[in-house]
């Protein structure tokens, strides 16, 4: 049997870094595109690029939630048009394509955990952008096309909330956090090993294309994981004070509720991502300098 052949776009963001060294770490054969080595939009560059792979994993994206709303044009451009021409391309080779896409796609009104088919509607350009991409994948690629929602991701390689509120824990004496949206802090190392599990279920054929929800387990609200980052830092998260999004008014708006059910990954016979708990106790020394007590 013949070595799976993996592209990963979005190779140098937060997730591409650990996506692309977890895939080599493992003796996968691994080709790693950053921004500068493809850019999604431009589909001859595409058509080349995932020519010859097995599987192609899509962390590029326009990730400016606030820039969207005055760019959703440019925004759509990679969210949008550049994932139709990866789903053509691989369409047209037979490859497999794992999109990652966003909570926000979802209108963010509920009161329990959205399910994989739960009806959408973004709330901002931004979750536009990204729904056109998920519904480019759904329409070229039905048997052969995954969308693996994603939210609140924090990791080793690039700016975040988790890395930010341990910087600030060493600058400020109290901080003022967003306690009224809620959802799922997420480990970009641990999104990266389901994403690899994954793929390699859907090459197996034992993954049915469609809708999965790659988030941790359980919820919290910003401050109540800006509190936990406090705690597991040996500091007294009461210097993480509770504040309404009014607070902090942003071009964008952010959906209240972005908690998602798990419920697909058993039909590709995989277990759902862990609580957010240890997921982040796990993470934490790998983000930041150690808050001082």
């Amino acid at each position: 049997m013949k070595d799976t052949r993996w592209l990963v776009t979005g190779a140098g963001g937060m997730l591409g870094r650990d996506l692309c060294a977890m895939l080599a770490g493992a003796g996968e054969n691994v080709t790693a595109a950053a921004r500068t080595d493809l850019d999604i939009t431009d589909p001859d560059a595409v058509r080349t690029a995932v020519r010859s792979h097995d599987v192609v994993v899509n962390c590029a994206a326009w990730t400016d939630v606030d820039g969207a709303e005055a760019a959703e044009k440019r925004a759509t451009a990679v969210n949008g048009t550049g994932v139709r021409h990866l789903a053509a391309a691989c369409a047209a080779t037979g490859a497999r394509l794992l999109h990652v896409s966003t909570d926000y796609v979802l209108p963010g009104d509920a009161t329990e955990p959205y399910r994989e088919f739960a009806p959408t509607g973004p709330v901002n350009a931004y979750g536009r952008s990204k729904l056109v991409g998920e519904r480019a994948v759904a329409e070229l690629l039905p048997e052969h096309g995954y969308t693996v929602r994603t939210a609140w991701l924090y990791g080793e390689h690039g700016p975040n909330f988790v890395s930010t509120m341990l910087r600030l824990a060493t600058e400020r004496d109290t901080l003022d956090v967003v306690d009224d949206q809620y959802g799922q802090p997420t480990w970009t190392y641990a999104l990266a090993r389901q994403l690899v599990a994954l793929g390699r279920a859907a090459v197996s054929g034992r993954a049915p294309a469609g809708v999965y929800h790659g988030t941790a387990s359980g919820s919290t609200t910003w401050c109540g994981l800006a509190r936990a980052v406090y705690r597991l830092g040996g500091l007294d998260p009461d210097r993480v004070r509770p504040v309404g999004s009014s607070s902090f008014p942003r071009p964008a708006r952010r959906p209240a509720y972005s908690v998602l059910g798990h419920d697909r990954w058993a039909a590709a016979g995989l277990a759902p991502l862990g609580d957010w708990h240890t997921m982040l106790a796990e993470a934490l020394p790998l983000l930041g300098p150690r808050p001082v007590r």
